[in-house]
């Protein structure tokens, strides 16, 4: 009778640690997802932000030498309006055009999730085979 009490609770003993050390392993290779999908994603904007920036750079005097150019031809077109009022229209043109912009890009911004969807889902599996995992342990030891 020792001996089967000995024998079950060495195979309690050992199913319980197999559990421990899978969960650590578990945990370890779910830590290294998130870290893969973060870096990732962080790669990902970084590589983005390198041709926006110069983009910006060479974006900024070249539109206001268009628009200076848009406020002289309209001038040009109606002699009558006066320099500044060429000059009020194409800036209202342009602020409705940024302001269209921006809200957009904001739009976009509000959208982006930053949750790594993948890695959560698996954790989420994970945790669940691992209180199926408790089920069965505490299910043997009951025995």
């Amino acid at each position: 009778m020792a001996t089967v009490a000995t024998e079950h609770e060495e195979g309690v003993a050992s199913l319980v640690s197999g559990i421990i050390h899978d969960t650590r392993q578990l945990m370890a290779e779910q830590l290294a997802l998130f870290q893969a999908e973060i870096k990732n994603d962080i790669l990902r904007a970084a590589k983005g932000l390198v041709p926006l920036a110069a983009g910006m750079v060479i974006m900024i005097p070249s539109l206001l030498l268009l628009t200076m150019a848009a406020a002289h031809w309209l001038c040009w077109m109606f002699p009558d309006l006066p320099t500044w009022a060429g000059f009020a229209i194409v800036g209202a043109l342009t602020l409705i055009v940024a302001g269209l912009l921006v809200f957009s890009g904001i739009s976009m911004i509000r959208s982006i999730n930053p949750v790594p969807e993948k890695a959560l889902h698996e954790l989420k599996e994970n945790l669940a085979v691992l209180g199926e995992q408790k089920e069965k342990v505490q299910w043997q030891m009951k025995k």
